[in-house]
């Protein structure tokens, strides 16, 4: 499904990056990008950095501030190494199609992460794939609703579920009827300023509080590194937008280097904010950690300020799903003979596939119980499986044969870490969650 091919920032605002359109071809038939490599920067931090870090702190609250740290240390790390496992195994494939497209005018160059899946696995690896990306993608449009919720509740004193049911909703179906996403991208950019003003506020908030930081717990027990590992690979879940990232740079051989530089720094946010916001409220830390800020305007600003720009973002991050949704509707036997005597079926069965969709999702979030815990399950299950074992599976198919003893070693642990982790970590949230009081 072309809509794929932004690899739907799973996650993130990233969907809508607004230089990942690809201007013209290179004489091979490659498709060329544009952007230089500050523009290719932005672009992934954008991709990346959402929502999910401001349940951060509630993590390393779980696990403690040194266990917090190393956690999203190796989950940067893990999920940089993979990113580059996957660029490997796109550009096996392009090789392969350069060598055998030799006498062709044109050859189409630009993958998706779908398409890896159906060329590893055949049409079996292409669904898998693409399922994984769509339950993903509803994952993080589920954390949308439940942050909205949550935080117009500490502002308003009144139950989240009413502000999903009696405001989101009902202006998430008017908005899933817009079907162009440049039109809400400056949404996109207004989240995540909005981002960096609760990480800043927040970090001057904190500084109110550290009487005695390190008396807070360092280390809370191994349990808690999957706790904390799940919800910083929900962080990093800009995962599926790699290629697209890549296709849109102009110089793609320096995409690795910019690539480094986003995740050595993004990964220093991520850490230097977790133990801010946990020495600074200790077992008080709340799992957004909005919800730690006092009653002041200027908190209630920052609140505000992100649903706002969150409830707009909402229809990107449900793009992708309403794509996969309508093409299901579309290819069923049964719609299409109602559309051969309607001529109006199609445009109102996609609206009413719009509707399902985003109150379904939004049926889901009103029993979401914590957002700390929900964003900690989705890392540790499909954002797990997408960042660690598809790509580890994937390199060992296209290039199993000509690496050496050492990496195939590398894609095993890999492997077998992130199916141990999937399974564990699911397994910890749903019958070991931490308290939330």
């Amino acid at each position: 499904m072309e809509e794929l091919s932004r690899e739907n920032g799973t996650a993130k605002e990233g969907s809508n990056a607004p230089l990942l359109d690809l201007e013209g071809r290179e004489g091979s038939g490659k498709r060329r990008g544009t952007a230089t490599w500050a523009q290719t920067l932005g672009n992934i931090i954008v991709s990346i950095v959402g929502t999910g870090v401001l349940g951060l702190p509630y993590a390393f609250r779980v696990a403690g501030w040194l266990t917090g740290s190393l956690g999203v240390a190796i989950a940067g790390l893990a999920t940089f190494y993979c990113m580059l496992l996957l660029l490997e195994c796109r550009d096996k494939i392009e090789e392969e199609e350069e060598g055998e497209a030799e006498s062709e005018s044109e050859s189409e160059n630009h993958h998706t992460y779908g398409d890896l899946g159906g060329k590893a696995f055949g049409p079996t690896g292409r669904y898998l794939t693409e399922l994984l990306i769509l339950v993903a993608q509803a994952g993080g449009s589920i954390a949308y609703l439940v942050f909205i919720g949550q935080n117009l509740s500490s502002v308003f004193s009144s139950p989240p579920s009413l502000f999903i049911f009696a405001l989101l909703l009902p202006l998430e179906i008017v908005l899933s009827f817009i079907r162009s996403l440049s039109s809400l991208a400056p949404f996109s950019m207004f989240a995540d300023a909005c981002n960096v003003l609760a990480m800043a506020i927040v970090i001057k908030e904190d500084l109110q509080f550290f009487d005695h930081p390190f008396s807070r717990n360092a280390f809370n027990g191994l349990w808690g590194l999957p706790f904390v590992g799940g919800v910083a690979v929900f962080c990093f879940e800009g995962f599926c937008m790699t290629l697209a990232l890549e296709a849109s740079m102009a110089e793609r051989k320096k995409f690795r280097w910019v690539l480094a530089q986003a995740f050595v720094a993004i990964t220093f946010t991520y850490v230097f904010f977790g133990i801010f916001g946990y020495l600074a409220y200790g077992d008080e830390t709340k799992d957004i950690i909005t919800l730690n800020l006092p009653n002041n305007w200027s908190a209630a600003a920052v609140k505000v300020g992100l649903c706002i720009a969150l409830t707009f973002t909402f229809p990107i991050m449900m793009h992708p799903i309403h794509e996969i949704v309508e093409a299901k509707v579309r290819s069923n036997p049964f719609f299409q003979n109602i559309c051969c005597n309607w001529h109006g079926a199609e445009y109102v069965g996609m609206q009413i596939s719009r509707v399902f969709a985003v109150g379904l999702l939004s049926l889901v979030a009103s029993f979401i119980p914590g957002f700390g815990s929900f964003i900690s399950f989705v890392g540790s299950t499909v954002c797990a499986l997408l960042s660690f074992v598809l790509p580890a599976m994937f390199h060992l198919t296209f290039l199993g044969s000509s690496i050496g003893l050492f990496r195939k070693a590398v894609d095993y642990c890999i492997l077998l870490i992130g199916l141990v982790f999937a399974t564990y970590g699911t397994y910890n949230v749903i019958v070991g969650q931490p308290n939330k009081s």
